[in-house]
């Protein structure tokens, strides 16, 4: 139990972006200077780490929420839909910069990617936003892997392996079914494709 409860605190949907982002300074030959890097990773933390965090420190204390975890459908509503918006004027912000365009898109299916778990609340389908967060991430570095030409396979094998182990350790806690875990990754990996195609 206290391995599926830490993998699932480790690979946390407000962690992976500055996961994501740090792998993607280390992997994909930029222009920047390390202090440039910072700045943009101290950008994407405040964003998608710090901001969503303070959300949730406030819907519990105003008791909007039961718990950090939001478990039901009508607790993720509000948060989710903030986060559509924050993360598309993220991707927006990002996008308008030049040599920052590739951080757009990915925000941009990050956007895209709750818009598709919102949807679905109507469905009464709970996806898993932690299998949606790293399905993103996956599907980023599968279409740079085209962009640039470059042999990022290990990085998405690797980023299958977690995703499986965070998938086994959502369902060993009992937070979603198996098609709510599924549904997640699959609409997650497809999020960056569907806008590089429309960008």
């Amino acid at each position: 139990m206290k391995f599926h409860k830490f993998i699932s605190v480790m690979l946390h949907p407000i962690v992976i972006p500055t996961i994501g982002i740090t792998l993607y300074f280390i992997l994909i030959q930029n222009s920047f200077s390390r202090n440039q890097k910072f700045a943009v990773l101290g950008l994407i933390f405040i964003t998608t780490y710090i901001v969503p965090l303070l959300i949730l420190i406030l819907f519990r204390r105003f008791k909007l929420i039961k718990s950090f975890k939001a478990d039901s459908i009508k607790e993720r509503k509000v948060p989710v839909a903030m986060m559509i918006v924050l993360f598309y004027l993220l991707g927006n912000t990002l996008y308008g910069i030049e040599n920052l365009k590739d951080l757009g898109m990915l925000f941009y299916a990050t956007s895209l990617g709750l818009v598709s778990i919102y949807i679905l609340f109507a469905f009464k389908i709970k996806t898993s936003i932690h299998l949606i967060s790293i399905g993103i991430t996956v599907g980023f570095f599968y279409v740079l892997s085209f962009i640039y030409q470059q042999n990022l396979i290990a990085v998405i094998v690797c980023g299958l392996l977690l995703s499986g182990m965070l998938a086994s350790a959502r369902l060993h806690l009992k937070a979603h079914t198996q098609k709510e875990v599924y549904l997640g990754f699959v609409l997650g990996f497809l999020a960056p494709s569907i806008v590089f195609y429309f960008l």
